[in-house]
C-alpha cells in the first residue's frame, strides 16, 4: 500500500510538472522538490525502522557504537546528496549537480577516516 502511495504521488506530481513546465516552470520546480519531500516523509516511519534493526544488530554482534552511528551518517549523506543532485539535474544544472555530487563523496571520506585509521590499526597488530 505504501508504495501505491509513493507511486501515486510520483506520478501526479510528474504530470502536474509536464502541464506547468512550459508555462510556469518555476512552481514545476518547486512540485518536484516538495514531492521529493513528501515521499521522504512517507518513507521516515520506515527509515526509523531500519536504523533500529540495525542498532539492535550492532549491539548483539559488539560493534563499536562509534563506527555505527559513522556509517549511519555516511549513508543518510549519501541519500541526501543524491536528493540534492537531482533537484540539480531537474533544473537542468549538471555542473552544480555534479559539485553537490563531490561535495558529499569529500565529506563522506572525512567522516570515514576514524573507520579507515582503526581498519589500518587492526592490520598492523595482525601483521608482524
Amino acid at each position: 500500500m505504501e508504495a501505491l502511495k509513493i507511486v501515486g504521488v510520483g506520478l501526479l506530481s510528474t504530470v502536474m510538472i509536464v502541464i506547468l513546465k512550459e508555462k510556469k516552470p518555476e512552481y514545476a520546480m518547486l512540485i518536484s522538490i516538495a514531492t521529493g519531500v513528501l515521499i521522504f516523509l512517507f518513507l521516515m516511519d520506515k527509515l526509523y525502522f531500519i536504523v533500529q534493526v540495525l542498532s539492535n544488530l550492532a549491539k548483539r554482534a559488539n560493534v563499536d557504537f562509534v563506527y555505527f552511528t559513522t556509517i549511519l551518517k555516511i549513508i543518510g549523506i549519501a541519500y541526501v546528496v543524491e536528493f540534492g543532485a537531482q533537484i540539480s539535474r531537474d533544473a537542468k544544472e549538471e555542473s552544480i549537480a555534479s559539485k553537490i555530487e563531490l561535495g558529499g563523496k569529500v565529506i563522506i571520506m572525512v567522516l570515514a577516516m576514524p573507520i579507515l585509521i582503526g581498519l589500518m590499526d587492526l592490520i598492523i597488530k595482525i601483521i608482524p
